[in-house]
C-alpha cells in the first residue's frame, strides 16, 4: 500500500490552526469533508469515534507524531487526512511532548485487514526520522506529496 494512495491530497492541512487533540482532530475531518474524501452526513459520529478510540489510549505516539484512527460501518472509503503543526499541539502524546504531524486515517468497518496495512504503511514511514524530519520542514500542500512520493519510491534514508 502506498502513501500516495492512502492519503487524500486535498486533505493535506500544513499549517494546522488547532493547539489541542480535539480541535485538531475536528479540523482534519473537515479536511476530508471539504476534499470530498468524507461523508458530512456522518461528521459528529466520525469525531465520536475517534475521540472514543483516544480515550482507550492515546495514539501521540511520541517523537511528535500522532495517528488517530477508526474503524466505521458509515465509513465507505479507506482514507487519510495529514496535519502539520508549527506550534504543536497538545494531544497527550506517550511522551508528553507536543505533536506536530498528524496522520489520521478512516476505514470501513468490514475492512479491518485492510486498515491493518494502511497502518503498518503509515507507522513504517514514521518510524524513520528523515521522513518525520521532512515532513515536520514541509510548509506547504505540494511539499507534503512530494514526500509521500519519495517515502513511496524508497528514496528516503531510514
Amino acid at each position: 500500500m502506498k502513501l500516495t494512495e492512502l492519503v487524500a491530497q486535498d486533505a493535506i492541512v500544513p499549517k494546522l490552526q488547532a493547539q489541542e487533540r480535539d480541535d485538531a482532530i475536528h479540523e482534519l475531518i473537515d479536511a476530508l469533508i471539504e476534499s470530498g474524501d468524507a461523508d458530512a452526513t456522518i461528521r459528529s459520529e466520525m469525531i465520536k469515534a475517534i475521540l472514543d478510540r483516544e480515550k482507550h489510549g492515546s495514539t501521540g505516539f511520541g517523537k511528535g507524531v500522532a495517528v488517530p484512527h477508526v474503524k466505521h460501518a458509515k465509513i465507505k472509503t479507506r482514507v487519510a487526512a495529514i496535519g502539520l503543526s508549527e506550534k504543536g499541539v497538545n494531544f497527550n502524546a506517550l511522551d508528553k511532548a507536543p505533536v506536530y504531524c498528524i496522520f489520521l486515517l478512516l476505514s470501513p468497518a468490514a475492512e479491518p485487514d485492510e486498515h491493518l496495512q494502511a497502518m503498518e504503511t503509515i507507522f513504517t514511514n514514521l518510524q524513520k526520522d528523515s521522513f518525520r524530519k521532512f515532513l515536520r520542514l514541509a510548509e506547504t500542500r505540494e511539499e507534503v506529496i512530494e514526500l509521500l512520493e519519495e517515502a513511496d519510491a524508497h528514496k528516503l534514508p531510514s
